[in-house]
């Protein structure tokens, strides 16, 4: 069990899964919470990496730092994607293994699993087809992680999870038109719309893909439990089991900002993954499911927008 006075490091605690673990933590009891910016500690340099361990040794560590971003950024840096989230889980999990972590929890993706995958998506599908096109060296990043996990329990015995979320969302999150994720890309679009008084907003793909949405704070939520309560090397879904339209949420959101304007699709743009929703019936046997509603939950983040900006985001 992971004790409230134990060292526990969160890498990218700026970032929005990051924060919100932290706020988990806290919440929970745990004092010891180690934390490292950027600029302090870079993931990506493996000495720098390895003297932090050594010199801190965390008992317990959530890889939250990862290079995240939409279909945009996704297929406009595809190497920065897959070097950079190669290099961090490289060095982040095996110096956590060489200097004594007691167990190392690690945030994968829905992302990893195929394109044309059977729905809902089961932690057994994962490797069974081809990913999809748009995000595939992020993803081949993240399955790489999931099998590093499994394969230094394996050979050094090392306690290492990996939790694959569903799309997230929530207060903290990168409100970037370009580089943002679904949600807080569709919340400032619309935002902006009502603001200039446009009559319409033309969204990308066709509106048809589904998509399933948790609460970033659910997520952490997940995290800290299974962190606690979970111990295999089969990745864990985290999802609330449920999805809807791309369209439907535009409209979801068109209604929370107050935009009476228009919605228009461009079909020339990509769609991404037709569906993409999770099997949580491994998380749910385990004893946790989710408390945030989807409504509440986005006027909470646009509430969270209006007060804090579009650049105040995860970094």
């Amino acid at each position: 069990m992971m004790g409230e006075n134990e060292t526990i490091f969160v890498a990218g605690h700026k970032g929005l899964v990051g924060s919100a673990i932290v706020r988990a933590l806290a919440s929970a009891g745990h004092r010891e919470v180690v934390t490292r910016t950027r600029e302090e500690l870079d993931l990506t340099d493996q000495g720098s990496v390895n003297r932090f361990f050594e010199g801190t040794r965390p008992d317990y560590v959530f890889l939250a730092a990862a290079r995240v971003g939409g279909i945009l950024a996704n297929t406009s840096y595809p190497a920065d994607f897959i070097r950079d989230n190669l290099l961090i889980q490289t060095h982040v999990i095996d110096a956590a293994q060489r200097h004594g972590a007691k167990k190392l929890l690690f945030l994968g993706s829905s992302s990893v699993y195929p394109r044309d995958c059977p729905q809902p998506m089961r932690e057994d599908y994962l490797l069974t087809a081809p990913l999809e096109p748009t995000h595939e060296p992020y993803a081949i990043a993240k399955i790489a992680g999931i099998k590093m996990i499994a394969s230094y329990r394996r050979q050094f015995g090392f306690a290492g999870i990996s939790l694959l979320p569903t799309n997230l969302y929530g207060p903290g999150d990168r409100f970037d038109p370009q580089d943002g994720h679904l949600v807080p890309a569709l919340i400032r679009k619309l935002h902006e719309a009502r603001v200039s008084g446009s009559s319409s907003v033309t969204l990308w793909g066709t509106g048809t893909p589904r998509r399933e949405l948790l609460h970033v704070d659910d997520l952490a939520d997940a995290a800290v439990f299974l962190m606690k309560a979970y111990d295999d090397d089969s990745a864990v879904n985290v999802g609330c089991g449920h999805d809807l339209s791309i369209a439907e949420l535009a409209d979801l959101i068109r209604e929370i900002v107050g935009f009476t304007g228009e919605l228009r699709f461009d079909a020339s743009k990509p769609d991404g993954t037709p569906r993409k929703l999770l099997d949580v019936t491994r998380l749910t046997a385990l004893g946790w499911s989710p408390k945030i509603s989807l409504e509440d939950g986005l006027r909470a983040t646009y509430a969270w927008y209006c007060e804090h900006g579009p650049t105040a985001g995860a970094r």
